[in-house]
């Protein structure tokens, strides 16, 4: 990195644990709203299908990084 700020691990894994616990509660929300419909939407069904993917994602990252996700 040239003439750029480092950023710190310790940065990096509390930023990463916020997004954790905001994609958390994204998927939580989208999956109550789904199960509380009676025909849910194709567009739904999809957005509830990526917050679970990007929050699954975040915790193998966090696994992989040793970042204990306990708050």
């Amino acid at each position: 990195m040239i003439g750029g700020k480092k950023i710190k691990k310790s940065q990096i894994d509390e930023q990463l644990l916020d997004d954790i616990f905001h994609s958390k509660e994204e998927w939580k929300n989208i999956k109550s709203i789904i199960e509380r419909s009676v025909e849910p939407s194709e567009y739904g069904i999809y957005e509830l299908t990526v917050a679970e993917a990007k929050y699954f994602y975040l915790l193998r990252e966090a696994r992989v990084r040793k970042v204990s996700a306990m708050r």
